[in-house]
């Protein structure tokens, strides 16, 4: 009886991280391209202005990041979760109070501090520590909440904001009254790990070879492998082209012409979209493979980005824009659920933490960029369409290089395998 009630917490665990980010990427990121527009009209602020504090939000989460493994190691995972959200509530404060560009800015870095400890590094964090088995598929499983939580929070922020040229302001104070209540649950529910040997009951080991359960590369060593820094840039600019262009997509899909009730509609089946994506995701990798998935998410990525560019405001354009709401959800994994896979998957255990850190703080380097590069080419042309195409093309690339930097990966990771499995029979 004891066994059967330390194993089914896990899954008390797994529903909190799941709350988590329902809420804090559902209502904290998901909804920003609805407030890109409305803000900067009713406060006459340039776009590109605007977007640095988007830019102070991904510099901050990418600093954070670097020493995820040392504050968690200090002060643990609840303490951290329970900072994050007073953080995210700040930020919402921040922005619902902004007179002028400067207070928007402090949002920002308050933003990217909270989703530093409340999103996918510490979802893969927690992940790690209490389950062992279908990581992947757990992963995909938490993460989905990004999409559900982002469809009801597009109905419940989109006509607030519709109200009035400061209808954004009320927007946010319900978006901070949020944050409170769920990170009050949250931190009430979540354990920092479990009792020895907990996580493991029930659980037999997995015979795939795929996962994150291989010894890995000693994390003094890593950066000594090329491979290591491929993988590093093709996640940078994974993290610039995506989060660039689904930043800037529904203020596009306003510019061209549609309408703001259609654009809320088309971020809310994204968002859906988004959630049945994550999970599907995750299953593709533990049934196929890193290669598989990536491949299939990269190449998805082009095709959106081309897809957008294409928008107009036709009913032909409104196709498009919804294919692009929809089918742009395949590609978004490679921000979110794909990170903590690649940390263990080319890496291994011995460097988990630390490249998770890594990883998830370069990927949040290329949002920064992302954000700017978009809003200043609006700026300078008037218009995102140049910036999508040669988003497209930088996808093109990755998607080429990522399969060269798995098969550097896999190559050291049959060296390792082989070489514990002759110490072990030594």
């Amino acid at each position: 009886m004891e066994n059967k009630k330390k194993l089914s917490y896990k899954w008390v665990v797994v529903a909190a991280c799941f709350l988590m980010i329902f809420t804090c990427l559902g209502f904290g990121s998901s909804t920003k391209p609805l407030f890109l527009g409305p803000i900067t009209e009713a406060l006459g602020i340039k776009r590109s202005l605007f977007s640095i504090n988007d830019s102070l939000r991904y510099i901050t989460t990418s600093i954070v990041n670097i020493f995820f493994g040392a504050l968690v190691a200090r002060f643990g995972a609840r303490r951290l979760i329970g900072f994050g959200f007073l953080s995210l509530m700040g930020s919402a404060l921040c922005y619902a109070l902004a007179p002028n560009i400067f207070v928007f800015y402090i949002g920002g870095v308050l933003l990217g501090m909270g989703f530093s400890f409340t999103t996918t590094t510490m979802v893969g964090f927690v992940v790690n520590k209490w389950c062992k088995k279908n990581k992947g598929t757990i992963m995909g499983a938490v993460l989905a909440a990004n999409g559900l939580g982002g469809a009801l929070s597009a109905q419940v922020v989109s006509p607030i904001i519709e109200r009035g040229v400061y209808g954004y302001k009320t927007a946010y104070l319900v978006i901070a009254a949020i944050f409170l209540v769920v990170g009050t649950l949250v931190v009430l529910f979540v354990r920092e790990q479990p009792k020895e040997g907990q996580e493991e009951q029930g659980e037999a080991p997995s015979k795939k070879k795929r996962g994150l359960n291989w010894i890995g590369v000693d994390s003094a060593n890593v950066f000594k492998n090329v491979y290591t820094w491929g993988t590093l840039v093709c996640i940078f600019l994974c993290g610039l082209t995506l989060n660039g262009i689904t930043g800037i997509s529904a203020a596009h899909m306003r510019d061209v012409g549609l309408d703001p009730a259609y654009v809320a509609t088309v971020v809310s089946c994204h968002s859906l979209s988004l959630a049945g994506f994550k999970f599907l995701t995750g299953f593709l990798y533990d049934r196929f493979g890193l290669r598989v998935t990536v491949a299939l998410s990269t190449l998805t990525g082009v095709g959106v980005m081309i897809t957008l560019a294409s928008v107009t405001n036709t009913t032909f354009g409104m196709v498009l824009a919804m294919i692009y709401g929809i089918f742009s959800s395949l590609a978004l994994p490679l921000e979110t659920v794909m990170l903590p896979i690649f940390a263990g998957d080319l890496f291994g255990e011995r460097s988990y933490n630390k490249m998770l850190g890594i990883i998830v703080s370069v990927n949040t380097a290329g949002y920064a960029a992302g954000s700017l590069f978009m809003n200043t080419c609006f700026d300078l042309l008037g218009s995102y369409r140049s910036a999508l195409l040669v988003a497209a093309c930088l996808m093109l690339c990755v998607a080429v290089a990522l399969q060269l930097v798995i098969t550097a990966a896999y190559r050291k990771k049959r060296m390792v395998i082989a070489q514990q499995a002759q110490e072990n029979a030594s």
